[in-house]
């Protein structure tokens, strides 16, 4: 089965995704150890997304699979932060990082990991 998503859609993903994992902790008032969390992750997916060999890039020094499991790392830490860095009562905090993990396994699961780039 040919998976839908190509390097090209994955990098819009992994642009658009930056952008709103920023936005969010000031657009939803989130305390400041999710802020830093978030302002963090923001960073580090643009900065991974401008170095990985995929459409968009800045400079291609990432494999893309490489990317692929950097992300699947940061899914398996996600659920844990809220409650290891104390805003788990912060449920738009908290969601977001429920809502980081359900789309990062969908979209790699629906990647072509070996597609054109």
């Amino acid at each position: 089965m040919k998976k839908p998503i190509t390097p090209l859609a994955h990098g819009v993903i992994d642009y658009t995704t930056s952008a709103a994992v920023a936005a969010a902790p000031l657009a939803l008032g989130f305390p400041a150890p999710a802020r830093r969390l978030f302002g963090t992750l923001a960073g580090t997916y643009t900065t991974v997304a401008a170095l990985t060999d995929y459409p968009l890039s800045v400079r291609r020094a990432i494999p893309f699979e490489m990317h692929g499991a950097s992300e699947l790392a940061i899914a398996a830490a996600l659920p844990a932060m809220p409650w290891l860095l104390g805003f788990a009562d912060h449920k738009p905090a908290r969601y977001l990082c429920f809502g980081l993990t359900a789309l990062t396994l969908v979209v790699s699961a629906l990647t072509d990991w070996s597609g054109e780039r």
